[in-house]
Parts: C-alpha cells; sequence; structure tokens
C-alpha cells in the first residue's frame, strides 16, 4: 500500500522505524521503491550529486521539478517528498504558495520540505493550511550554509540546543507531519524525539530518532566529494561502476564487445545484391 503521512503519524505511535532515501531519476526511484523504502525525498542536494555544484544554493525551481517528476513517475508506494530549494520561499508567503504549488502539479509530490523553523513556522501554516503536506528541516540548514560558515553540527551549545527546541516545537504547531534533524547531538536529537507528537528523520542525528535518511549516493559509495561523519556505506557501487566501464573500454578497443550474440543478423544474399 501506498506510504502516506498517515503511515508517518502511526509509525511513531507504534514505535516503528521510519525509512527514507534521497532519488533524483525514475530508475533509482524504482529501485528504492521496490526495496519497500518508506519515503523518497527528492532533496535539492542534487545540486551536488547529479549537478555538481558545491553547495545547494543554485539550485532552481525547474531543477526540483523536472528531477521530482522522474522520481514521481518511479515510485508507486513511497511519499515522495520534494525540497523547496533556495528562495522559493523565504520571499514570502504568497511565493511559498505558488511554489509548493508547482511541486505537488508538475513534479508529482506527495509533500514538500522546507528549511528553518520559528523564522518559517508562518510560512509552513499557510501551506500546510492549503491542503500540502510540509515535512520541516532544522539543525543544519544547507540553504543557510553561508551563514552558519560550513557544514558545522547544530545544538551543541546550551543557547543553541534551546532555539533547537524551539524550532522543534514551532514547525509542528505549524502543522508540519515530520521533521528533519541534521547534524545534531545524538542526545538532543532524542531530547526532541521524546518532546514531539511528530516523527523525527535523522541524518547525523544519532539512533533514537523515529527514522532515518541519507542520500543515496552517499551510502552507494558513488559520490567522494564530500562524505559526511554519520554516511556509512552499505556498498562500493561507485567501485563497480567503474570497473564495468573500465571492462566496457578494454572490450570495444579489443573488438570482443559487441559479440555475436550481440548483434542483428540478415540473410547473405540480402547483402550480396547491395554490393
Amino acid at each position: 500500500m501506498a506510504v502516506t503521512v498517515t503511515t508517518f503519524k502511526k509509525a511513531k505511535e507504534e514505535g516503528r522505524k521510519l525509512t527514507m532515501l534521497t532519488a533524483y531519476d525514475y530508475s533509482t526511484a524504482k529501485l528504492i521503491d521496490g526495496a519497500g523504502i518508506d519515503s523518497i525525498l527528492v532533496g535539492d542536494s542534487l545540486g551536488n550529486v547529479m549537478l555538481g555544484y558545491e553547495n545547494t544554493v543554485p539550485v532552481t525551481m525547474e531543477d526540483m521539478i523536472h528531477h521530482g517528476a522522474a522520481v514521481s513517475r518511479g515510485a508507486k508506494n513511497a511519499l515522495v517528498v520534494i525540497d523547496m530549494p533556495f528562495m522559493s520561499y523565504q520571499t514570502g508567503k504568497y511565493d511559498a504558495l505558488v511554489n509548493a504549488g508547482r511541486l505537488m502539479k508538475e513534479g508529482g509530490a506527495n509533500a514538500v520540505k522546507l528549511e528553518g523553523g520559528v523564522e518559517i513556522k508562518d510560512t509552513i501554516k499557510a501551506i500546510v493550511d492549503a491542503g500540502i503536506p510540509v515535512c520541516a528541516h532544522i539543525g543544519l540548514t544547507p540553504q543557510s550554509i553561508n551563514a552558519f560558515g560550513g557544514f558545522k553540527v547544530q545544538g551543541k551549545t546550551e543557547a543553541a540546543a534551546k532555539k533547537l527546541l524551539e524550532d522543534a516545537y514551532a514547525v509542528q504547531e505549524a502543522g508540519a507531519f515530520a521533521v528533519v534533524l541534521e547534524a545534531v547531538p545524538a542526545k538532543l536529537a532524542t531530547l526532541v524525539t521524546k518532546k514531539l507528537d511528530i516523527p523525527t528523520i535523522g541524518i547525523g542525528a544519532g539512533n533514537e530518532t523515529d527514522g532515518q535518511v541519507l542520500v543515496y549516493a552517499d551510502m552507494l559509495g558513488m559520490f567522494s566529494d564530500f562524505v559526511p561523519k554519520f554516511v556509512k556505506r552499505f556498498a562500493n557501487v561507485g567501485d563497480v561502476m567503474t570497473e564495468a566501464f573500465k571492462a566496457y573500454k578494454d572490450e570495444v578497443e579489443s573488438g570482443a564487445f559487441p559479440a555475436e550474440k550481440n548483434t542483428y543478423a540478415i540473410e547473405d544474399d540480402v547483402i550480396e545484391k547491395l554490393y
């Protein structure tokens, strides 16, 4: 059965861990969906993984719609959450509503994700009131990377921890159905998880959150420009791909590929008539 926001709520109530992975294309989405993963996040991390940017700031609405639509066509059961990119919601509620609506209508999203806490609670509420489910994202928010001065763990001081808890309460009150906690000390993430009624999805936030999310290219060893501490490589697919590409090159150059079984036949008398 298809996963919905209600599934998320029920999972928290029953103590069942939720699983989420990123995807940016149809084929990968089909594989993730077939594995039974609860949710697919079309993250603006596609800026790094797919487009080669240094951070997520340059990613556009058109990028998110293009990749989101491909993923939504491949996912039949997983809940598809699409990131709202930088400056698609920070400029006001009207822009936020229009852009969230585009991700739903053109991108095929089941929900959208916004970065920020107290500062954007009114925006989250406006989107939720329009009938669009929102997943919040607090802690290390990559779109604010320039303000943070880099990829740094958040909530380590008493003041910062209090702010993170305030952000968590704010997004819950605004109507978010779940919240991603990124690069947060494990004990703080555990506390937030216990205090909230909505599910927490951790990434670099310990194993006591209600669920986990990873960038698929990180966990498969396909992206090595930057590997965060919280990433575990479940397979070295990048190495397998490289070896396959090398084998292909060798066989083409030697003439071993394509072999007869990879070619189509034609009667000799047909060819003779062409000479």
